[in-house]
This record gives C-alpha cells, structure tokens and sequence, in this order.
C-alpha cells in the first residue's frame, strides 16, 4: 500500500486552479478520487473540507466528481462545486470534447519514437484490469492514443500521451501491449513496484471549454517529486 504520508491531506492539498463553478488540484499517486470500499479518506471528501472552511459554509458542501484517476497515478483532477457545472462538465468528459495528456516514465524503450496506439480492451471487473487485443473481440472496447519518445533518461524513457478515448486503465494495458509498461506497475508486468505504491503515470494536462462561460480552460500540473520525475522537467 502506499504510504500514507504521501496521499493528500487537507494541510498538502494542491489546488492548481479554483473559481465559482470548479476546482482542479493535482492529485498524489495513493489518493482515490472517489470512496470506495476500502473505506480510505478520499479526495473528494478533502477538497469538501477544504471548501467547508475557507468559505465558513454550514452544513453540507456540493462536490461533483467529474472524471477519475487510477489510485496509483497522480496529476489533474477536476471537480464540480455547483450542479450546473458538474452536468455541463460530464456531458464534456463523455462526448470526448476535453484534451487530456499524460506523461509515463517505462524502462522498456518503444520501438516507434511516436505511433498511435489502437487495441481493443476487456475488462475484467474481478481482477479490476484490463487486457488489450490487437483486434476486436468480443465484449471490447476500442481504445486509441498516440504517444511521442520526449526523453531518454539514464535507464528509462519519458513518453508524452495523448489520449483519445477514455477506457479502463488503458494507457497502463495499451503501453503493456506493445512491451514498455509503466514503471512500478507491477499489475500491468513492471518488473518491480515503486516504493510509495503508486506508478510513474501522470496526468500532466487538460484542456476544454468553461462549463459556464465560453473561456478555453488549460492547466498543468507538475509530476511527483522524486529523482526520475525530476530528471524529466
């Protein structure tokens, strides 16, 4: 598991954008985003504190959660503070008219410097993975990214990616598929985990359209800090 000094509290939140209608923090590998049955604190609830106070509200705050992050990565997460927001926002998310980027560091160089990706996934809801196929299966979903070589570090490789549908756990099952898996994914065939429990995937940009309003919206937010990452800024 991940070490609990690592995940965000409301001391260590990171908030990259905030207005009336929503808020952006960026997330730590180990945080969930939303509760779920291990009954850990998640960042919804935080960041609920966090607007409890600074505004002094009373009783319950609204929070809509937008769109997730696999536990064990970190980067952007959006959130709704009013209903308005939240439903404009979720229609965005799911008729793909968002922009999300992410960066993975791999120990196993791809054999194209840039390609685009498409498989089609299986779930597997027991197992809570996703298996990728080069061709259509039954009960798959196609999946597309494209990814750029953008550095070699002294024993890995930094990849930017882009996605262009949103499935389960893609980027971690489409990177496996071509043999560069994310470092520290033991569950996608990293040799070896990290170790605060998270991967080396994170979620660097977004962009879309203001749910309320005709503003372009672009935020960024830094990796982790620890050497590789660092060695990638």
């Amino acid at each position: 598991m991940p070490n609990e000094t690592k995940r965000t509290s409301l001391s260590n939140l990171q908030i990259v954008f905030e207005d009336n209608h929503l808020i952006v923090v960026n997330k730590r590998p180990g945080d969930i985003v939303q509760g779920d049955n291990t009954g850990d604190v998640p960042l919804s609830e935080i960041v609920k504190q966090y607007l409890k106070k600074k505004y002094d509200k009373p009783g319950n705050v609204f929070l809509g959660v937008v769109h997730r992050l696999d536990r064990p990565t970190s980067g952007i997460v959006m959130f709704a503070k009013t209903s308005k927001a939240l439903s404009r926002l979720n229609k965005l998310f799911a008729t793909g008219k968002t922009k999300k980027t992410y960066w993975a560091i791999v120990k196993d160089r791809p054999e194209e410097q840039e390609a685009t990706l498409t498989h089609w996934l299986v779930r597997n809801a027991k197992q809570n993975k996703s298996y990728a196929h080069p061709h259509e299966v039954p009960n798959s979903k196609k999946a597309i990214l494209t990814y750029t070589l953008l550095k070699k570090l002294d024993s890995h490789y930094l990849l930017e990616i882009d996605l262009k549908t949103g499935r389960h756990h893609q980027i971690r099952a489409q990177l496996t598929a071509i043999g560069s898996p994310i470092k520290g994914d033991l569950k996608y065939g990293a040799k070896r985990s990290n170790i605060d429990g998270g991967i080396h995937l994170h979620a660097k940009r977004l962009q879309l359209e203001h749910p309320v309003g005709n503003d372009s919206l672009y935020f960024d937010a830094d990796p982790p800090d620890d050497p590789l990452w660092n060695a990638c800024r």
